[in-house]
This record gives structure tokens, sequence and C-alpha cells, in this order.
């Protein structure tokens, strides 16, 4: 079962591991690092489940299941490594489903989240909105892409990594990190390849390639996107 699933965590590290064990098991995922940011994309995204860490800042992960369920009830799972009975039972109080306390058992962490998938109902039932910067939209239900309403011919491997950054506008992507989304981590690509991809995505999007609006290079790290306009 393929879901979107929103990862709220400060946490850069943590992150980065729920990430990849979820899009090990094909999920579709963004990541947020502040409490009100993961309030504003829930509303947007409507996200198939909310991973959510609760000691975050802006703010926390209770304030954020509070605000959620006013209108909302994407199924929630707390990772945090607050662990008290009164925790976990402010949570479940607060609209949670599910509580995992840190350090946790990555495979245990998945079987709750099959778990929660499972009795929400099918993935996708939700409706899940294009990803845009400025003009640039990106409809991942229709695998299409419009600038200024024009479509753009992207390949497979163009549409992933412009996928991936517009997931998370601002940060910076290495290389290596743009060609595993590409091509997978077990497929051998060149880092130069993420350049050429790069230089490709601009020729397609951009008013003018030489002075991007969208897709920015972070020299001696990597790439990202920004809205410009």
């Amino acid at each position: 079962m393929c879901a979107f699933v929103l990862v709220a965590e400060d946490d850069v590290k943590q992150a980065e591991l729920l990430r990849r064990y979820l899009r090990h098991e094909a999920h579709s995922v963004l990541v947020v690092h502040d409490g009100r940011e993961a309030v504003d994309q829930a509303k947007l995204r409507q996200p198939d489940l909310l991973v959510l860490d609760v000691m975050m800042p802006g703010i926390d992960g209770f304030d954020v299941v509070r605000a959620l369920r006013r209108d909302s009830d994407v199924p929630v799972l707390v990772v945090t490594a607050r662990s008290t009975a009164e925790d976990k039972l402010t949570g479940f109080d607060l609209g949670a489903d599910d509580y995992v306390t840190k350090p946790y058992d990555p495979r245990e962490l998945m079987a709750r989240v099959r778990s929660l998938l499972r009795r929400a109902g099918p993935a996708g039932h939700r409706s899940v909105l294009p990803l845009c910067i400025g003009a640039l939209v990106l409809d991942q239900v229709r695998h299409t892409v419009r600038v200024h309403g024009r479509p753009i011919d992207c390949t497979p491997a163009e549409f992933r990594i412009l996928e991936a950054l517009l997931a998370e506008p601002g940060r910076v992507l290495s290389r290596r990190q743009l060609l595993n989304r590409a091509h997978g981590e077990d497929t051998f690509v060149t880092e130069r390849t993420a350049d050429t991809h790069l230089k490709n995505l601009r020729r397609k999007i951009e008013a003018d390639p030489r002075r991007p609006q969208y897709l920015h290079t972070v020299y001696g790290v990597g790439y990202k996107i920004a809205d410009g306009g």
C-alpha cells in the first residue's frame, strides 16, 4: 500500500532515517522540521499519515495534534523520546492514533505505519494537491509539470528529481541524494549525471537557464529549489 506520509521531525538525522524507511516501502514522503509547518502542510497536502515528533520548535507535537483534530481525521503516529505514561495519555487524549518511543526498532515502526494505513483505508483516498513554487506546478497524480500553464516534457528521472526538490523548497539536496531519488540507490551512476539532469531541467523550465529563477546551485553541496518570483 503506497501512501503520502508527512514526517514532522526537527532532528535531521532522525528525519532522514524515517524518510529512508518509508521510501523503502514505496511511500511518498514530505519532511518538515517545526510544528507550525506541520500544521500548514497537513492542511494543504492532506497526507495519508502524519509521523510526528513531540518536541519541536514553533509549536510542539501535542499542539499540532490539537490543531489538526479540529477539522482533520488524518492518522497520527507520534514518535518521541517522551515516554512517561502521562505523555502517552496526553497524546491519545488529544487524538493521536499510535505512540512509539525513541529509540525504536525501525521494523516495529514500519509495522505500525502499515497498521495505521490499513485502518485508514486505501491510500490516495485523500486529495493530493500539486507541488507548486511560483508558476512551476508538478502534479504527482497526473504526472505532469507545467510552467505558467505550459506543459513541460520531463523524463522519468527529471520528474523524480524535480519532485524531490519541490517537496522541500529551500532545502539543499546533494547530487547523490538526487541521483538516488532519480535512479534508485542500487544503480551506479556518476554524480556528473545529476548535473546533466539539472542542466536539462533548467533548459526546460527556466526563462533564462543562465539566471535561474527556480533551480539553484549551492556550490560544493548540491541543488535546491526556491521561489524566485
